[in-house]
């Protein structure tokens, strides 16, 4: 038996868990910039989620999902003396898409794999609401960003530039 596409299991999870969010239902797009004004949401608001690739510092190789304003750029130096490591990276994208199960741009702020730690920068959390695009590139979701943190549980870092 597969398991349900990520869309489905980010609505059961924020079903279940109570989470005050809304399903956004929008022509295919992944970069953070254009989907923002699909969406009507400021990009400072967009949840962008990129999977890691940190080495070294006897860590070993791990993957990390880092999520951060859809305005801001990733400081990959700051997520790699987070962990002690050497590099960060992203990772391939079939590695991303193999980890998390989502196409390139369409990776939620939310890890159904235990092995994937999930960072936020806090310039995030400044806002009541985040969107992000849900598993799909067509669906997106605004979820409030209380209900985001005691359900998804990340790590707040600053990761962002």
């Amino acid at each position: 038996m597969s398991e349900a596409p990520v869309f489905d299991r980010i609505v059961a999870l924020l079903t279940r868990e109570k989470a005050s969010f809304r399903v956004i239902e929008h022509e295919p797009e992944g970069r953070s910039d254009r989907i923002s004004v699909i969406r009507g949401n400021k990009p400072d608001q967009a949840a962008k989620a990129m999977v890691l690739d940190v080495r070294g510092g006897g860590g070993g190789r791990r993957h990390v999902l880092a999520i951060l304003p859809g305005s801001r750029k990733l400081d990959f130096d700051a997520v790699a003396q987070h962990f002690g490591a050497r590099k960060c990276g992203f990772a391939s994208p079939e590695t991303a898409q193999e980890i998390t199960g989502c196409a390139m741009g369409s990776v939620p702020p939310f890890s159904f794999d235990e092995s994937l730690a999930v960072l936020v920068d806090p310039d995030l959390l400044a806002h009541t609401t985040i969107f992000f695009n849900a598993g799909r590139l067509d669906r997106s979701m605004e979820l409030d960003t209380q209900d985001w943190l005691r359900v998804a549980r990340p790590v707040p870092v600053k990761v962002a530039m």
